[in-house]
């Protein structure tokens, strides 16, 4: 079969391949997933590039965690009604050296999730992250019911589809972050009721008007370490800090200021989600799935061969939306 993989770390452009590698069987517990789209995050460019750590986990690596195909063969242990069964795909690169970006793969069978007819097959392909990520945000510490929410780059993967699952999980008032008009379009059109260009406007005074100078009740934040000085300005006392990445690996923060207004900080990787977690999260996304309720925005479709431009747009960040990367 055809897949793209990577030997050594670097320049996409240097160390992606795309190559014939054996076909894979299933093992006990597993299913084998004929891959239709491969989905690109940016944890994955940044382990193809070194960012996380120059070492190999393994000789080589076929890259992405998430993607979406059908099942076409099951191992012992597995009923043989999962053949033909259209799914998606969580975790598929964590820990293991073969990932997505192929045109088949095996894996336990828990990580392949039934996909509704409805949904289209890219969207599948962006579940296992962005909306993962986005969905547990929401859900944890309580949910947000009746809560202001800060999202922050609600244009983004994770942002857009962040500000959904707040407007249909009860939010009493969704506020997101965006760099451009047209970034603010995309939040608003996902439910958010005031999006803020943090490049042309005054975000902290924006918010604190917005909410009658009560601040927020919680903050979706995709960079803690851009943004501390924001959400400590904007949250509220005894408020929250939902922090799911960082644009540097250290991060200062002002203890007295924090503590002084009884502001809690939850940090998580989506990876690295407890089973009940995981297990209530993608109950959650199944119901809204199922119901068409949620808006899956494609920004870049790229073919295999193509793979390194793909890691090279979500590398740029040029691109609003989820890259996607066709298998099949």
């Amino acid at each position: 079969m055809q897949a793209a993989y990577y030997e050594q770390t670097g320049p996409a452009a240097t160390v992606l391949t795309v190559g014939d590698v054996p076909d894979p069987q299933p093992g006990p517990g597993e299913v084998r997933v004929r891959l239709a789209w491969s989905g690109v995050n940016p944890s994955d460019v940044k382990a193809r590039s070194g960012v996380r750590s120059p070492d190999m986990p393994f000789p080589r690596v076929i890259p992405h965690s998430d993607g979406m195909g059908l099942i076409d063969a099951v191992g012992p242990g597995v009923a043989a009604t999962r053949v033909g069964e259209r799914v998606w795909l969580w975790n598929a690169a964590w820990g293991r050296p073969l990932g997505t970006a192929a045109q088949s793969i095996c894996l336990p069978e828990a990580q392949a999730v039934w996909l509704p007819d409805q949904v289209p097959d890219e969207a599948g392909a962006c579940l296992g992250i962005p909306a993962l990520t986005a969905l547990h945000a929401v859900l944890t510490e309580g949910g947000v019911q009746g809560q202001r929410v800060l999202v922050a780059g609600g244009a983004g993967a994770v942002g857009h589809y962040a500000i959904q699952f707040a407007r249909l999980l009860g939010a009493r008032q969704i506020i997101s972050t965006v760099s451009s008009a047209e970034k603010a379009e995309l939040a608003l059109a996902a439910g958010a009721d005031v999006a803020v260009n943090y490049r042309t406007e005054a975000v902290a005074e924006r918010v604190l008007a917005a909410t009658q100078g009560e601040g927020v009740d919680r903050v979706i934040e995709v960079d803690i370490a851009a943004n501390a000085a924001l959400n400590l300005a904007v949250v509220r006392p005894n408020g929250l800090w939902v922090v799911y990445g960082s644009g540097a690996r250290e991060v200062s923060l002002p203890f007295f200021p924090m503590i002084a207004r009884n502001v809690g900080l939850r940090f998580f990787i989506v990876y690295n989600l407890s089973e009940a977690d995981r297990r209530r999260a993608i109950e959650v996304l199944t119901d809204f799935l199922r119901s068409h309720r949620l808006q899956h925005h494609i920004g870049l479709r790229l073919p295999l061969a193509q793979i390194a431009q793909a890691h090279l747009a979500v590398e740029s960040g040029q691109v609003v939306g989820n890259v996607v990367v066709s298998t099949g």
